[in-house]
């Protein structure tokens, strides 16, 4: 391309990228929008790089190219606008859009800042080499928080709150007759009526009284809440799922194909009551006839209507350590959604015929109607494939069907290999309670056979139906999971190098298959466990887009998320779209409304699930901590899961995980490396890096900040 037509072409691709109607796209989205053919799809990149260099358009971590925003806060004494987020030592920072830096907000300069405001900050001091930004909040624009969960603590004439979470450093003046009759060492929900100034307290009302902390299941709900998680159904809510009737009706049968002769189960754990896939496998002369079905929610959540509000506003259903909080109420989600064994019950299916190499050689997606013969769990199938007599007796009818299950999650296993999927074998955390609420167990939970095969077929499912409606080319909801960050990926590399372990790629950017040869080459190596957590931090956070842009992590080309309409939106927003194209009722208005509104479903749903983990995540660590504080002074072996300039984190056997401080390593001062992710010892030379075995005693753990501190095992132990 020679200069002038370079200069021709920046032009054109600067005014659609500038345009009022444009939104941040990918080089392949913009490709296809301008109908260009494969060889100008390299010339599209050469003008894009060329753009970027000028400084006229930026790219997103994502790789979506907007028009660049003028960067005058770049230099001191200008002012940008961003959210803050505290810190338990009382400086902040401020992120600001389409910035990869945050700026740092020393303590005198937080002013009246309140975790999460919405602020004006002043920059005081330009970045360094060895220094962030620094900044100074002049205004707050907005409060973030309106609600906070802490503990009440009682005076003679009025009260305090201490918030729950150690980013928000101010205590909240309750009035006494504000307080709702909480009791001293309560755990309150909070209505924050004023935010205070440099000599007065926030204020706020009581809301609601968890209850005593000691209470059982009040730690849980106090995490629940300050998340903000939605506890109760709207009246009209749950109204609507009270009056749903509880048994399939004769005219719901109307134009559904009837599988109700065909032997099928449910497999899921011990546990659960939502159970929204039941499977059904033949065996063929040439294959497999793999049938996925899947509850039709649909059926009984209409869009639009005070059940369909509810269900976008959670977003998802939350399993926390002690309870469930369901996106649909539970006479659907445990009731008459639920396949549930010997009902009748409606389905969305996925029936799909394989060859005997596991390649999907034809589908349909059909409205149907299905009777579970036998609700199976994970343990019951694992005996039958185990080979124990007394379960394969008692299910002697499926006996048959498990083990051709088997035969084809093992195929369907091997070909996703094969195409390069990667395996991060790291063990999810299984919190056994008493009925009180205490852990008396925390234990890996245990990956078998049973799994596999459910983790499979859904998995083949999903990229079935994402497939076939990438083809027609219609709104839809995909899972997409974009590749890894190229700097983080190549630190990565360069470090597995150093342990002789070939680590290359062959193209600029990585494939799933050559991460995957990656950890094929580490099994059973000393560096296994240090590379494996770096190579999972490298990869991008999975979520939700109206574009199909594929699955890194699985090397799928296409894939969605179809299997779950009783537990996650996403899934019933596209049995929508599937049921509308079966029947007959895509027109183009009905296509266009969803291209309208799928944008913020995806960005909706993905914000809501990082919530729900985020809550997961921290009930559990809440559970953790509460089990180990009846462990301090115990020995255990785990391995260094972390390293930091403050310390080392160590996981143990059990996925507990605590921190060894710097400043209880008292044979030696220890310098931070960043790049080799270890710590030595400055004297010594002695070293401490990710994934090394050490042993720990449990020297403190603390449910209320759910930290778990250790610290390294010393000769006098012995």
């Amino acid at each position: 391309m020679n200069k002038k037509e370079l200069k021709k072409r920046k032009k054109l691709l600067l005014e659609l990228i500038s345009a009022k109607e444009y939104r941040p796209m990918k080089a392949k989205e913009i490709a296809s929008l301008l109908q260009l053919s494969k060889g100008q799809k390299k010339e599209l990149q050469e003008v894009l790089d060329a753009l970027i260099e000028e400084g006229k358009i930026s790219a997103s971590k994502q790789g979506r190219y907007r028009k660049a925003k003028e960067r005058k806060y770049q230099k001191k004494n200008a002012v940008v606008t961003g959210t803050f987020t505290g810190h338990p030592r009382g400086y902040g920072f401020v992120s600001v859009e389409d910035e990869e830096k945050d700026i740092f907000i020393p303590v005198e300069s937080v002013g009246n800042a309140f975790h999460l405001d919405q602020v004006e900050v002043q920059i005081t001091g330009e970045e360094s080499e060895n220094k962030r930004k620094e900044g100074r909040i002049v205004k707050i624009l907005s409060h973030g928080l309106t609600e906070i969960v802490g503990t009440y603590e009682k005076s003679r004439h009025y009260g305090f709150v201490v918030p729950d979470q150690s980013r928000i450093q101010q205590d909240i003046f309750i009035p006494q007759e504000k307080s709702d009759d909480a009791r001293d060492g309560d755990k309150v929900v909070v209505k924050i009526t004023s935010y205070g100034s440099k000599n007065k307290s926030p204020e706020g009302i009581v809301t609601e009284v968890l209850g005593q902390a000691s209470e059982p299941g009040v730690d849980v709900m106090s995490v629940a809440r300050d998340m903000g998680l939605p506890m109760e159904f709207p009246q009209k809510a749950a109204g609507q799922a009270a009056r749903t009737a509880q048994r399939v009706q004769e005219q719901d049968f109307q134009g559904r194909l009837d599988l109700r002769h065909l032997p099928c189960v449910t497999i899921d754990g011990e546990e659960a009551k939502d159970l929204d896939d039941a499977i059904t496998l033949t065996r063929t002369w040439d294959g497999y006839q793999l049938g996925v079905h899947i509850a039709d929610v649909s059926n009984y959540v209409q869009a639009g209507s005070a059940l369909d509000r509810e269900a976008f506003r959670r977003g998802t259903s939350v399993y926390l350590a002690d309870r469930v909080i369901p996106m649909l109420p539970r006479e659907l989600s445990n009731g008459i959604c639920s396949l549930n064994q010997g009902e009748d019950r409606l389905a969305l299916s996925c029936l799909m015929k394989i060859n005997d190499k596991g390649k999907v050689v034809s589908h349909e997606i059909a409205e149907t109607v299905i009777c579970v013969d036998r609700r199976m769990t994970y343990t019951a199938v694992q005996k039958v494939l185990d080979g124990d007599e007394k379960t394969k007796d008692e299910y002697q009818d499926f006996v048959s069907m498990f083990l051709c299950m088997e035969e084809l999650s093992g195929i369907l296993r091997k070909r996703r290999k094969k195409r390069g999927a990667i395996d991060f074998d790291f063990p999810e955390t299984k919190v056994i309670l008493d009925e009180k609420g205490h852990p008396m167990e925390i234990k890996a939970y245990e990956r078998n056979t049973a799994t596999d095969i459910i983790e499979d077929f859904m998995l083949l499912a999903n990229e079935t139906v994402a497939k076939e409606y990438h083809e027609r080319n219609l709104p839809f909801l995909y899972r997409i999971h974009g590749e890894p960050d190229a700097d983080k990926i190549e630190n990565v590399l360069s470090l597995a190098r150093t342990g002789q372990i070939k680590a290359e790629k062959k193209k600029q950017k990585i494939t799933p298959g050559e991460v995957q040869s990656i950890l094929t080459a580490l099994e059973d190596q000393p560096l296994e466990p240090m590379i494996s957590r770096l190579l999972l931090r490298s990869m991008q956070q999975a979520r939700y887009s109206t574009a199909d842009e594929g699955h890194f992590g699985l090397a799928a080309r296409h894939y969605c998320h179809f299997t779950s309409p009783i537990r996650r939106y996403p899934d019933l927003q596209i049995h929508r779209i599937i049921k509308d194209v079966i029947r007959g009722r895509m027109n183009p208005q009905r296509e266009a409304a969803y291209r309208e509104s799928l944008d913020q479903v995806a960005e909706s749903c993905s914000r809501l699930e990082r919530r729900a983990e985020e809550a997961e995540r921290e009930t559990v660590k809440l559970k953790k901590a509460e089990y180990m504080k009846a462990h301090v002074g115990e020995e255990f072996d785990g391995v260094i899961s972390g390293v930091t300039g403050w310390g080392i984190y160590v996981e143990l056997p059990n996925t507990v995980e605590g921190l060894v401080s710097v400043n209880s390593m008292w044979d030696d001062y220890y310098i931070y490396d960043e790049n080799a992710f270890c710590l030595t010892g400055e004297s010594t030379g002695k070293t401490y890096r990710l994934g090394q075995k050490v042993t720990v005693v449990v020297e403190d753990a603390d449910p209320a900040t759910r930290t778990v501190d250790f610290r390294l095992k010393r000769e006098e132990d012995r």
